[in-house]
This record gives C-alpha cells, structure tokens and sequence, in this order.
C-alpha cells in the first residue's frame, strides 16, 4: 500500500470523533483493504491521547485483557482515545464492550475494527445497539488505485481491489496464491466456516468459484443449484449467497420494482465485489476478451456504486434491461453501462415509462474515472 496515501474513510473517522459526546466507531470491511493502516494514519493525526492494542499481539485475549486496554485508555484522561484491532478474536467481546460502555459512556472516545466482518457486523448489531455507527471500508476503487498507483482502466479490470497484490501483478502464478490464500481462503477458512455452520465446506468452496464466473449477470438460483455437485434446494444457495455477502465477497442484486416482494422473489445479478475477484475466476486476461471485458467493466461500475449510501437494484422486462438502479433518498437513477458490447438501447426508454422520475446516467469507459472519484455528484451533474 501506498505509505503516503490517505483512504477516505480515515477523513470520515475524524469527523465522527471529534464530535462531542461521539458514539463507538466500529470498522467493518474485507481484508487486505487497508483498514489497520488508516486507523494508523487517523490516530497520527490526532490531538487527544490514544492507546491502541491488538488481540493479535497477545497469546490468551479474554475479558481480562480487554478491561486491562480500557483501564490503560481512562489513564490518559477523559476524551482519550482507545482503538482495539482484531476485536473478535476476544471471546464475548460485544458484552464485554457494552458494559464498560454503560459504565461510564462517553469518556473515552472507542474505535473497534478486525478482520473478520462477519463476526463484528453480527457482535455490534446484537449487542450494542444505541452505542456505536458502522464505518464499512470497502474494496479501493479504480480512483484510489489511480492516485496510490498509477492504475489504468485495463490495469484496474484486471487487478482492481486489494492494494496488497499490486507488487505481485507482474507475476500471474504470485498474484493469483496471494489471492487465493490471503484473502479469498482466509475469509472463506477462517471468517465463514469457524462462525457459521455450513454443512458442506466443499460445496461451499465450489459455489463462490461458481458465482464469480457470472459477473454483473442475472442467474436464477435453480441454475446456480444445478450447477453444484450435490444435491441442495435454492434456499442453500440463498444462504451461501448471503454469507458470502456479509463477507464482502460478493453483492447479489435484487430486481427493482415498486413492490418489495416482487424484488426480494427475483433471480439475483450478481457481482464479485472487485474486478480482482472476477479475474481469479476468468484469469487475469479478461481485457483481452471483449465480452469479458464489458462484463469487467460493468461489474467495476456496479462494484463501486454499491459502496454509495442508498439501495442499488438491476431491471429486466422481456428483452428490456436496465443494468443498475439506484436509489437514494428521494432520487431514482436508470444507470446504462456501455462498455462496447451490443445492447439494446431501449431498456433505458421502457423502464422511464414505468418510472417517469427516474434520472437517466450513461457510464462508459471514457467517463468512469470521473464518475469513481465521487458516484453521487457524477449523478447530479449529468443526470438527465
């Protein structure tokens, strides 16, 4: 990673703890992304006192050594800041957190983050309702690889995602272990299968091959079954699907429609997460292959506009399609990704039909650095 790159969200920590009286600052994201290294850079730039601690760093973490951090923090005053990392690897760390918390709220400033997003995002939804705001860190975007790396549009559909294996990229074989073990195996291994109950790991193992090989596609879940080597039901793969979500691994979009059960009963488009994970199931060539590589780079414009705040969907009516939908507040926008494959340009007219106020946006290739730099006031400005 670049040392002197700054991630956005470390700008975002600042403001929320510098506020009075501040909530808990929990981070939540995938690994590899950055995460311990902007925490770093935040409390560098700090003017209270901080103690930082990581579970990783001792060999037996339990309650004691936790209420140990949160005595050493009060030491430096009211208003210091305490960051633990790799907070679940602390056995009932939420309850232990939410009773130093209501103790004494508000004297410390508290920020928690850790790899394994499963188990954090389940620990602060449980447990410490009222007390904390989520801060999700998501994969970099194509306009943090450019300014950290020098990436290109190539480079990006490629590569894009963790900033960990860019030393690797001249090495394919390197690139795709770094991948495979790092990261796609860790989460899997150690994040999924050690806080959830799968019955079958393979299975489990060989349905993220299988849906990451469908980028930006609508895939209904009877085909995904019938692809696995074993018998299931749709609800498994319903299941697979959203463990593999509250992973960061991958976004299952929903149909949009006005009626929510109409949208939650669709075949989902699914999306890897970054481009990164499309090409370990494709290999790294996929900008050689022009259907690859408009499927790459309409998982890229999907990929990033899932990080925005709102709600992001995909349309399909008979030979109609609208690739993603995105709602936020009381803004509806028909986004068309052109990418150079041959689609129809109807979709666009026929879903506007149904949804008169809906904006429409065109993204392509020439005009995706801007729209990465800043998603929503790429909208407001060529939306029509």
């Amino acid at each position: 990673m670049s040392v002197t790159f700054q991630r956005p969200f470390v700008a975002q920590l600042a403001q929320r703890l510098d506020g009075p009286s501040p909530l808990m600052q929990v981070l939540a994201g995938p690994r590899q992304v950055g995460k311990t290294t902007g925490v770093r850079q935040f409390m560098a730039q700090c003017r209270y006192p901080q103690h930082y601690a990581s579970a990783d760093d001792v060999l037996v973490s339990d309650r004691s050594w936790l209420l140990e951090q949160w005595q050493q923090a009060l030491l430096l005053g009211d208003g210091a800041l305490l960051a633990v990392d790799e907070i679940q690897k602390v056995p009932n760390w939420p309850e232990t957190i939410k009773a130093l918390w209501d103790a004494q709220p508000h004297r410390l400033r508290v920020l928690l983050l850790g790899s394994s997003a499963l188990e954090i995002q389940a620990g602060v939804t449980e447990s410490l309702a009222g007390r904390f705001e989520l801060l999700r860190v998501h994969h970099w975007t194509f306009a943090e690889l450019q300014a950290a790396f020098g990436y290109d549009l190539p480079r990006y559909l490629a590569f894009g995602g963790y900033p960990g294996a860019v030393a690797l990229e001249h090495d394919p074989d390197r690139w795709y272990a770094y991948m495979k073990d790092a990261i796609v195996e860790a989460v899997i291994g150690k994040d999924i299968l050690q806080a959830r109950k799968v019955a079958n790991p393979a299975l489990f193992r060989q349905a993220f091959q299988i849906l990451c090989a469908y980028p930006a596609q609508e895939i209904s879940y009877t085909k995904l079954l019938g692809q696995l080597q074993d018998k299931g039901n749709t609800d498994l793969v319903k299941h697979y699907i959203e463990l593999y979500g509250g992973a960061f691994l991958l976004h299952a979009l929903q149909k949009y429609s006005p009626k929510a059960w109409l949208a939650r009963s669709s075949s989902p488009k699914m999306l890897p997460a970054c481009p990164a994970l499309y090409s370990m199931a494709a290999g790294i060539n996929v900008a050689q292959n022009a259907d690859q590589r408009g499927r790459a780079f309409e998982l890229a414009v999907g990929a990033e506009l899932v990080q925005q705040p709102g709600q992001v969907f995909y349309w399909r009516e008979r030979n109609d399609e609208v690739d993603f939908v995105y709602q936020y507040r009381d803004r509806l926008y028909a986004v068309e990704v052109k990418s150079g494959r041959k689609k129809s340009a109807k979709g666009l007219e026929a879903f506007c039909l149904q949804a008169p106020q809906a904006l429409r946006v065109i993204v392509t290739p020439e005009n995706f650095a801007q729209f990465s730099s800043d998603p929503r006031a790429f909208f407001q400005q060529v939306a029509v």
